[in-house]
């Protein structure tokens, strides 16, 4: 992959280009009171990824250099998440203030977290201008914020001022749960001029956490028939020829594939579809998984 230097009174290497659905992305920001600070990670290709060489940094008020790491580890499967952030379980006296635990309600929904040692690791201290970029060996793969700059408190909506706080608006980055667009399908890779969060995101209040530990993305179709199954199918849409990989943490028994007219053409135990003798156009797709549970989805052959 091309890289391009990039100086922000230093130097930060970033990948110079990416593909949809190709690689990790950011798919929520949360920033709450008490420290409830987390970063989840999305993957939207069609195969797991092993976390190794991945890392969330924090570039503190405006830095544009040496910022705190988390290493990520383990390995995230085709279509989830990991949410990653504060574990601060205890009060802290910090000798002007005490900065006090986490939320257990939020703590529950932390896939890897850190001690709660700030002076040991500080990335998931962040606040609002605060900058977090996801990296793979070093490369940029995504930004959240915009590295080097300090926006006052937070990134706002105010074009105004570039999207700082310097003539108000309303704070997007500081206590507030940011959701990545499901139209959103690769990360920032290089650093924005501007960094407007309303472009990407979806803004929920400060203290929410029902969206932790699942995201919706226009890159992997999932079931709407049945809220009971956890399953991708991917891709979908496909392009005619190409084979259509249905992912489950349950054992598929088997599917059947019928055409706009109601006819059965497919009925086969695979979790792999090949499209080669499938005309172009929209089919329904029946799944039937070893437990019992049925889900039923679109097939569009392109």
């Amino acid at each position: 992959m091309k890289r391009i230097l990039l100086s922000l009174g230093a130097i930060l290497t970033i990948s110079m280009s990416a593909q949809d659905c190709s690689e990790l992305f950011i798919s929520e920001y949360i920033e709450s009171i008490n420290n409830n600070n987390a970063i989840e990670i999305y993957n939207p290709t069609a195969s797991s990824i092993n976390l190794a060489g991945y890392t969330i940094n924090r570039y503190s008020n405006g830095a544009s250099s040496g910022p705190e790491s988390w290493q990520l580890g383990g390995t995230i499967a085709s279509g989830d998440v990991i949410v990653v952030g504060n574990g601060q379980l205890d009060s802290i006296d910090l000798g002007t203030y005490w900065s006090v635990p986490v939320d257990p309600v939020f703590y529950a929904l932390l896939d890897d977290h850190c001690n709660g040692d700030y002076d040991a690791n500080s990335t998931f201290y962040f606040n609002g201008d605060d900058a977090m970029t996801l990296e793979k060996n070093g490369n940029i793969i995504d930004i959240f914020g915009k590295v080097g700059e300090d926006p006052g408190s937070a990134w706002t909506d105010d074009a105004s001022s570039g999207y700082t706080d310097a003539n108000g608006g309303t704070w997007w980055t500081k206590r507030q749960t940011l959701i990545r667009k499901s139209s959103v399908k690769q990360g920032i890779t290089q650093n924005p001029i501007l960094f407007n969060p309303t472009a990407e995101y979806d803004s929920l209040p400060d203290q929410t956490y029902t969206e932790m530990g699942s995201h919706n993305c226009d890159c992997i179709t999932t079931s709407i028939i049945n809220k009971d199954v956890t399953y991708v199918m991917y891709p979908n849409p496909t392009p005619k020829g190409q084979n259509v990989v249905i992912n489950s943490k349950s054992a598929i028994f088997y599917i059947e594939i019928y055409n706009i007219l109601g006819e059965k053409i497919i009925s086969e135990r695979t979790s792999i579809i090949s499209t080669e003798m499938l005309l172009k156009g929209t089919y329904l797709i029946n799944i039937y998984f070893e437990d019992g549970k049925f889900a039923r989805n679109k097939l569009i052959i392109e």
